[in-house]
């Protein structure tokens, strides 16, 4: 993981109340996740959004990443139902 484009990440709780965005802006990193996965290209993104780079939708989609490959799952084991007997 390089280090480096996860400090181009922050989270603050005085910007966008502590969501992660783009350092020096209120870019929210799920912002960029959402534009990349609805087919917006870089050129778009960045035409957009003309205080970041490629290497914060980069950062962006690499902090996404850590975070779901974080995530512990557990298994959901399901009871298994009786039918009542009536006598």
């Amino acid at each position: 993981m390089d280090q480096g484009l996860l400090n181009r990440i922050v989270v603050n709780p005085k910007i966008m109340v502590g969501k992660p965005v783009i350092k020096g802006t209120r870019i929210p990193v799920d912002l960029l996740i959402k534009l990349v996965a609805q087919g917006m290209t870089e050129r778009e993104i960045l035409e957009d959004y003309p205080h970041i780079n490629k290497k914060d939708i980069k950062a962006a989609l690499m902090y996404g990443a850590e975070i779901v490959g974080s995530e512990t799952v557990l298994p959901f084991l399901e009871k298994k139902r009786y039918a009542k007997v009536s006598s």
